[in-house]
């Protein structure tokens, strides 16, 4: 058994975040966790730039980004354990992991922030009707293929889903020398950032066909093309509007999964829209000392808002061990309306001296609509948004003086309204 004050699982932005913030605030013996050769997560296959403008005010690649982070956690004396696989997590603060150079470890921490990030989802998943022909990968996996590899999956490729991934491969296959066919996203709108569609498709004269789905892949050995057809406002395939594209790749860009098996074996609540833990402000959980962040929590779409996020998260790790969280706790739930669909932190406490940030996103498109912030059944905020989208997350701000004005049986609701 190995004794640290904090475990962050995960050396992805989140947890070189959290784990940095922690010991600016105190916090001695830091332990990190990382799955993988080195850490940096999955910004090191992410080559295009567009990262840190938030943070850092400049505009990066992901494997900057990620330096920046790596060289200022080897200025500490935080430990780091790659190639390490952590096994469970127990209620209370135990941590099992297994690397090839220590064997089976055991770890008791005072605290444990999980910072495990998330995973693309698969064909599997999908229910597409056709054979396991090659050729057929999640659009992380073709980027990681093309960029850390030096493979490239295909040359006649079609992407069913339009996530920031799947966009973004639409434009480097491009760049590769592929012809993308098309870009087809079941909803009628696109799950991207606005800027990717318009730098990723647009500049490269991509098609993106909306309501559009993949209904059959065709092909025994490689994949010889694909049956694609447009989908009605229930989501099922409209009879008489397939179409069959000839292609040898097809890439899935339909979502990503928060890696919550740690925290399910650690009895976390979770909440079923985001798919990761239920949290207050400083991103503990309801197992009393651990603590999430990053896209194991709610999947991001700005590395930056990992980083402001987990660094929230180390904050609180260091009170909780330095005993600085002692003060009087009265929670109120956050509660989505008429067109938000989660917000994270789920619970604020009340008794908090500073500003509550609230991040949450929409389910749909609204143009010229206002965003309604309402606590104790009176409205602290509304502001017109000329655009809200599934795709960018929104935030708002609840000043210290309006939760201390709040009771116990309160809650915060968002909403978007006319």
């Amino acid at each position: 058994m190995i004794n640290y004050d904090l475990a962050v699982i995960g050396g992805g932005p989140a947890g070189m975040a959290a784990a940095l913030k922690a010991k600016e605030c105190g916090v001695e013996k830091i332990v990190i966790l990382e799955r993988a050769e080195t850490l940096g997560g999955i910004l090191e296959q992410c080559i295009h730039t567009g990262f840190g403008l938030h943070y850092f005010g400049e505009e990066l690649s992901g494997p900057e980004y990620a330096a920046k982070f790596i060289d200022l956690v080897k200025e500490t004396d935080i430990d780091v354990k790659v190639n390490t696989m952590v096994l469970s997590v127990s209620e209370d603060k135990t941590v099992t992991a297994v690397n090839t150079s220590d064997g089976l470890i055991k770890i008791q921490a005072k605290a444990v922030i999980l910072a495990m990030g998330c995973r693309e989802r698969p064909r599997g998943a999908l229910q597409i009707a056709g054979t396991r022909a090659s050729g057929i990968m999640t659009a992380g996996t073709a980027q990681k293929y093309v960029n850390i590899d030096g493979y490239m999956p295909g040359k006649k490729v079609v992407i069913l889903g339009s996530g920031d991934i799947g966009l973004i491969m639409a434009r480097r296959m491009t760049l590769e020398g592929a012809e993308v066919k098309v870009v087809c996203e079941l909803m009628p709108f696109s799950g991207g950032l606005t800027r990717n569609i318009v730098q990723c498709l647009n500049d490269f004269n991509i098609p993106l066909r909306l309501s559009t789905t993949v209904i059959e892949t065709h092909g025994k050995e490689r994949l010889e093309g694909v049956t694609i057809a447009q989908v009605d406002d229930k989501l099922c395939p409209i009879p008489g509007t397939e179409e069959y594209i000839e292609c040898d790749t097809l890439m899935l860009s339909v979502g990503l999964i928060p890696e919550n098996e740690l925290t399910k074996q650690a009895g976390i609540s979770l909440d079923r829209i985001t798919n990761g833990a239920i949290v207050n402000e400083m991103r503990e959980t309801d197992c009393d000392g651990i603590f999430a962040c990053g896209n194991v929590l709610q999947v991001h779409d700005l590395v930056d808002y990992v980083t402001l996020e987990s660094q929230i998260a180390g904050e609180g790790a260091a009170r909780y061990i330095l005993g600085k969280d002692s003060g009087e706790k009265v929670y109120i739930k956050t509660v989505p309306e008429n067109g938000v669909r989660y917000i994270v932190p789920q619970k604020v406490n009340i008794k908090s001296k500073e500003d509550i940030k609230l991040y949450f996103r929409v389910g749909a498109i609204y143009k010229n609509k206002k965003l309604t912030v309402e606590a104790g059944g009176k409205v602290i905020s509304s502001k017109k948004k000329v655009k809200l989208a599934p795709g960018e997350m929104e935030n708002v701000v609840i000043p210290s003086d309006v939760l201390a004005s709040l009771g116990g049986t309160d809650t915060i609701k968002v909403r978007v309204e006319d």
